[in-house]
């Protein structure tokens, strides 16, 4: 198990550029098995959660090619649908989350699939159920082996429908709406995910052939087409790293430039660290953090304390609140973190209070940061990376503490965050990894 030391305290300077978007990069890369033609893909950052459903991908027989650092070409021409019984799939498949995409594609071009019980992130529940419904409405026919933790589906006969997913899920509207693509018929899809993962996605399968509409909203309609071909495709940066900036430099007192972003694509996410007394300057392609002796959170109109909370887009990211939370511990004033959907998120704040924040755990979804307004500085700790956003939330924490470090199992970090520790070295910061 590897780990970071940190010696913190330091002001960090200089630039930095999101890597590829994580989370569109395990869609787009799931739907290249939609056609037996080239897919070329632009921008894919060198992950652990990436490389490896690159490496499943390759085991399932698509052709993988690289062109450069950050991208790759897909030919799904010779898949191995023998592979999907073998237990190298399902330990793989178990431990990767994302590997439950690559079951709407196999389904719906090659009618028949298997997928093991998927892993992730220890953050809560993390319910399957939209992809399971939404591609049962299609006409998929689910058996699952309690014994093996293990689905076996046929998909002989997919249809188009009418269906209102019970959660706007993300990776369950991506997996319904890749599945529909080759189905015959029309697909109305309503309390569609619209976040911009879901729209690159869309944008790309009708790149290649697919005829989608509504892009954007939560009511997607998908006319089924007899076949897809090749494209090229190219990944937004990632707004989850793009947040983790600008909370690393309000916490550090940093002056920090995060280039390469487009701000059309980021929703509220920098108004919500405005909100948190963060100034934020939008340049053109750049986002500028300036050094800060203290931010001062809002109120609202009536002198309440101010309350973040998670909600599907355009609501604020569940994968930032973690940032927020931490952020908001040397904040001028109070806020409630009000964590919605996963009940064991908020879980990694006893490290933080070890470290001196004032923080009262309210229960599983809501905390309180009481703001400490500089008047003290957090202080050094060995501490474990739980999930990939706890673990970078607890990086810039350690950034920002007086003294040493050190956080544990920081594969997780890993899994999200590409070559953290070289870049924030650029940076000025004084990590090591062991």
């Amino acid at each position: 198990m590897s780990s970071f030391v940190i010696q913190g305290g330091k002001k960090l300077s200089g630039s930095i550029t999101p890597q590829g978007a994580k989370n569109e990069a395990l869609q787009v890369i799931c739907a290249t098995l939609l056609t037996p033609e080239k897919v070329t893909i632009s921008n894919i950052p060198l992950i652990n959660d990436v490389i490896n459903l690159i490496d499943l991908m390759s085991d399932l027989g698509v052709k993988v090619g690289k062109k450069d650092l950050n991208t790759y070409t897909f030919e799904a021409v010779n898949i191995n649908l023998d592979y999907l019984r073998t237990d190298t799939f399902r330990k793989k498949g178990a431990s990767l989350r994302g590997s439950i995409m690559i079951l709407g594609p196999l389904l719906t071009r090659f009618g028949m699939g298997y997928i093991p019980q998927p892993g992730g992130d220890k953050i809560g529940r993390r319910r399957l159920d939209t992809h399971f419904i939404g591609l049962q409405k299609l006409g998929a026919k689910f058996d699952y082996s309690f014994d093996e933790h293990f689905y076996k589906v046929d998909a002989s006969h997919l249809r188009g429908t009418y269906m209102l997913l019970d959660e706007a899920s993300v990776t369950g509207t991506a997996n319904v709406v890749m599945a529909a693509t080759l189905a015959k018929g029309t697909t109305t899809v309503f309390n569609a995910a619209c976040e911009p993962y879901v729209v690159q996605l869309c944008k790309m399968l009708n790149q290649m052939g697919a005829k989608i509409t509504g892009i954007g909203s939560n009511l997607l309609t998908i006319e089924g087409v007899d076949q897809l071909h090749g494209c090229e495709h190219i990944l937004l940066p990632d707004m989850i790293e793009i947040g983790s900036f600008i909370g690393l430099a309000a916490m550090t007192q940093s002056e920090i430039k995060i280039n390469g972003v487009d701000v059309s694509q980021l929703g509220i996410i920098p108004d919500v660290f405005r909100k948190l007394g963060i100034v934020v300057e939008e340049h053109e392609k750049t986002l500028v953090i300036p050094e800060q002796e203290i931010y001062e959170v809002d109120t609202f109109l009536d002198g309440s304390i101010m309350t973040i909370a998670d909600a599907p887009w355009p609501g604020f990211t569940p994968d930032l609140i973690s940032i927020a939370l931490v952020v908001a511990i040397q904040a001028k004033g109070s806020v409630l973190i009000h964590q919605k959907m996963f009940e064991s998120r908020l879980y990694f704040v006893d490290k933080l209070i070890d470290m001196g924040a004032q923080i009262i755990l309210c229960d599983p979804h809501r905390a309180t940061v009481i703001g400490l307004g500089r008047k003290y500085k957090l202080r050094g700790l060995r501490m474990s990376s739980p999930d990939i956003r706890a673990g970078v939330a607890l990086l810039i924490a350690a950034l920002s503490a007086n003294g040493e470090s050190i956080i544990d199992n920081i594969d997780q970090i890993d899994r999200g965050y590409q070559h953290i520790d070289l870049r924030l070295k650029a940076l000025g910061a004084e990590i090591v990894r062991l």
